[in-house]
């Protein structure tokens, strides 16, 4: 079984990305690209990206990335998937269109609402 984590995304730095990903400013600031379990993401969408849309949510393969993933500890303590190199499309598994309320809720495109 696969190990998935999650990348919340602009949609046109995505779609502008070609067959890698290298981040979005804040990754590349920070040296690697951050991701998310599932249960972190709802307080990633509500501490990061609080008012946005045009979101994507990418299911990202771990197992696919190799020695790329590094779980490193953050100033809380719990551990996040970090990808050390630009994020390949071919570990991408899906992409759901999304944005997030400026009460940090998750609102995807199908009606879905939250997270889990």
């Amino acid at each position: 079984m696969s190990a998935i984590a999650y990348k919340l995304v602009d949609a046109d730095e995505w779609r502008a990305a070609g067959d890698a990903y290298d981040g979005s400013a804040a990754d590349r600031a920070d040296g690697y690209i951050h991701m998310s379990t599932s249960a972190q993401l709802a307080t990633t969408a509500a501490r990061h990206y609080r008012g946005r849309a045009n979101l994507l949510l990418l299911d990202v393969d771990t197992d696919r990335l190799g020695d790329a993933v590094v779980w490193e500890p953050s100033r809380g303590g719990a551990l996040f998937p970090h990808i050390y190199g630009p994020l390949p499309r071919s570990a991408v598994v899906s992409e759901r269109r999304l944005a997030v309320d400026t009460d940090g809720v998750m609102h995807f495109d199908d009606g879905a609402v939250g997270w889990g």
